[in-house]
């Protein structure tokens, strides 16, 4: 069984790169990977009801209902996801585990691969739970072909310990999503993948925490820490 907290430094240093000199272009980054993501529900959810509205389609009825309905739940879901993994979420400082469970399996219904959830804690902290969600957003996108992401959060010694383990065949963890985990700028690559794992590392160093990342071709481990 993987451990987050042997997978990571056990020292209290700050992790090197700092954060982004920007906030102004990190919330225009975030934003716009935001609308990335819910641009392709919305579209066929309008595709779906052009399809009702054509009196000659009227014998694709069905398979348009059935698209608006897949798209809109996706929709939601992806909005319910997206408002506690990056929103404020109100005045809510701690997390019911539970609550993160249903936000995180939500969001594998529109995958391949599927979550396992081995998280100890009855309640999450703020920046653990955001970064328990990014985490399993971006493992699970790493893993295009299907297979099984595994999330484990433990607390001792001060610390909440969260690992992300996935195995798959084909894993795919973009190089800018690896360096954004670390802290590293997008370079010359797109900044949609890469922005919300630099958020990650901004999340965690915020809070005084740290991140560690190891993939391989059939195996990924994401790994991070924060203060309880």
């Amino acid at each position: 069984m993987t451990n987050a907290a042997e997978a990571l430094p056990q020292d209290d240093a700050t992790p090197g790169p700092g954060l982004i000199a920007d906030p102004v272009d990190l919330a225009a980054q975030l934003a716009a990977r935001l609308c990335h993501d819910f641009i392709s529900p919305a579209s066929a959810i309008v595709s779906g009801l052009d399809l009702l509205d054509d009196p000659t389609a009227q014998d694709m009825r069905e398979d348009a209902m059935a698209l608006i309905a897949q798209s809109a739940r996706k929709l939601a879901d992806l909005l319910a996801f997206c408002r506690a993994a990056f929103g404020s979420a109100s005045t809510v400082e701690v997390f019911d585990a539970r609550d993160l469970e249903t936000l995180a399996q939500s969001v594998f219904g529109h995958m391949k691969s599927t979550l396992v959830w081995e998280v100890a804690p009855a309640s999450l902290n703020k920046p653990a739970a955001r970064t328990l969600l990014n985490l399993c957003q971006i493992a699970g996108t790493a893993l295009p072909t299907g297979g099984t992401v595994t999330a484990r959060v433990v607390e001792a010694g001060g610390r909440i310990a969260l690992s992300l383990e996935g195995t798959g065949p084909r894993i795919r963890l973009k190089p800018e999503v690896a360096g954004g985990l670390l802290g590293k700028p997008k370079g010359e690559a797109m900044g949609g993948a890469w922005i919300q794992a630099f958020y990650v590392h901004s999340l965690v160093a915020q809070a005084g925490g740290q991140v560690a990342v190891e993939a391989g071709d059939e195996k990924l481990t994401l790994a991070a820490w924060v203060p309880a």
